[in-house]
């Protein structure tokens, strides 16, 4: 791959982030240093604190095109990870966004789930896909097995709603 493309690539990313609230999608083993909390001064945290963007042994800077392209970075590598989430909440919060803080809490315990369990979760959810005693086990898994306490209530919450509002399956 050329170094001109390369440097446009990363120009672009670089673009983005600037300009996106979005988080940067690399896993991390480092998340904001023990006891402080990320405040709006972190942001965006590629750029204020790339040390905390890991990938496997590699830094921020080690993710080229050619290290993807030759198979040193996988699309597994690239994954989110909750300690990023969880600081770009802790960012919004501090920005009086507490609703955004919230979501990244919840897509943080969303990065424990399978991405195949995912989506059967996802469909599940659609309207008449589920009964409520079906909603209600998905919502107990969440809890147990990943700990997702935010995206339980929000699942329990849907099959109340559900059963209220007549769209459970069977309903139709």
């Amino acid at each position: 791959m050329s170094t001109e493309m390369e440097s446009m690539i990363r120009k672009i990313l670089e673009d983005m982030q600037k300009g996106a609230p979005a988080p940067m999608t690399a896993s991390t083993t480092h998340s904001a240093p023990t006891g402080r909390t990320a405040t709006v001064a972190d942001y965006p945290i590629a750029k204020k604190h790339p040390e905390w963007i890991r990938v496997g042994d590699k830094g921020l800077d080690d993710i080229t095109l050619d290290s993807v392209m030759n198979g040193q970075v996988s699309m597994e590598d690239m994954r989110i990870s909750p300690e990023i989430l969880k600081a770009q909440g802790q960012i919004a919060k501090a920005g009086g966004r507490d609703q955004i803080e919230f979501n990244f809490s919840r897509a943080a315990e969303m990065t424990k789930v399978g991405d195949k369990r995912l989506l059967e979760m996802y469909n599940a959810l659609r309207p008449y896909r589920s009964s409520k005693q079906e909603l209600l086990a998905m919502a107990d898994e969440l809890e147990r097995e990943y700990g997702a306490v935010i995206c339980a209530d929000f699942v329990r919450e849907a099959a109340e709603n559900y059963e209220r509002r007549k769209k459970l399956k069977g309903d139709n």
